[in-house]
């Protein structure tokens, strides 16, 4: 139960659900064709959070200025899972990149000394991939590299930031704000004992088979507490277990199946599936959306497939 003081509501909308590649056309005009991108509001605070820049970042960009009616002072927050192509592709067309007023907080997963943010970024906005340079751009930007741990964000807003299982360095974000709680897994899968574990194999070593299950363990377990008790849960959940069983394993996407199981051992209260396959139909969708959605009898997790427009107030 919120306390009295705790009247605003913190809300997340979706700009982007879709993972790999945009598939725009009418077999996905519903769920939307856009790849990630997520807003948050926190009640009556003057910020704008946005997670992660893939092409569902322009329609957010072009909302923005329309709800500041021209007004001066834009300020925003966007936070980087990794820096993947379908999680940035949408940076260049975010519209407030282009006012002298504007002030963006740009954070993301410091790879290496050598990758920096801003350099990877550098990287994008250049003339071999688009017209309009890094230097070039009018907005004031503020390049954060992150690192796990626990950052005050002002206004009462805390965030935790945990790396996840993918390909690419990747990051979980946790935002905590008048008792309410968000957390996003957008690339990831369940951690794996990565050595080889069949005794018959001339390669098996006991000693390393053991310390990868205990890795293993401790890293999921380290998940459980990242989600512990989250009020929305949002969690990539791009295939189902049969798929990721068929050779998808190692991608770094998780299924279904996964993603409601971490929910429900976290105890999270709501979990809303993203990163949808760029081969997934809407109505495709919804035939998993029948199967797998609605509200878990036994945990009382409450599981949605996230769609373009879908605003979730917690």
């Amino acid at each position: 139960m919120r306390s009295p003081v705790e009247t605003e509501q913190l809300q997340v909308t979706f700009w982007g659900v879709r993972g790999s590649i945009p598939t725009p056309g009418y077999e996905t005009s519903r769920y939307g064709g856009n790849t990630l991108c997520v807003e948050l509001r926190f009640g009556d605070c003057d910020r704008t959070f946005i997670i992660d820049a893939g092409s569902g970042i322009r329609r957010l960009g072009d909302d923005l200025l329309s709800r500041s009616g021209g007004a001066a002072g834009q300020s925003v927050d966007l936070l980087l899972s990794h820096t993947h192509l379908d999680h940035i592709l949408g940076l260049p067309f975010f519209g407030p990149l282009y006012r002298r007023d504007t002030r963006l907080t740009l954070y993301g997963p410091a790879i290496s000394p050598d990758d920096r943010l801003e350099q990877v970024i550098g990287g994008q906005l250049c003339y071999r991939y688009f017209p309009v340079r890094q230097v070039e751009l009018a907005a004031q930007i503020t390049y954060v590299d992150l690192r796990e741990g626990v950052y005050d964000l002002g206004d009462g807003i805390t965030l935790t930031a945990t790396y996840l299982n993918h390909p690419l360095l990747c990051m979980g974000y946790r935002f905590d704000w008048q008792g309410r709680s968000v957390c996003t897994a957008f690339d990831t899968e369940p951690f794996r004992n990565l050595f080889i574990t069949d005794p018959a194999d001339p390669a098996y070593d006991a000693v390393m088979a053991l310390e990868g299950e205990q890795a293993a363990r401790e890293a999921d377990h380290r998940m459980r507490l990242f989600f512990r008790n989250a009020d929305l849960l949002i969690h990539d959940g791009q295939y189902t277990e049969q798929e990721y069983r068929s050779g998808r394993s190692g991608w770094g996407h998780s299924s279904i199946e996964q993603a409601t199981q971490a929910a429900e051992a976290a105890g999270c209260r709501r979990l809303a599936l993203i990163h949808h396959d760029p081969m997934r139909s809407d109505s495709e969708l919804d035939v998993l959306a029948r199967h797998y959605g609605g509200l878990r009898s036994v945990s009382g997790l409450e599981v949605c497939f996230a769609r373009e427009g879908l605003a979730i107030t917690c």
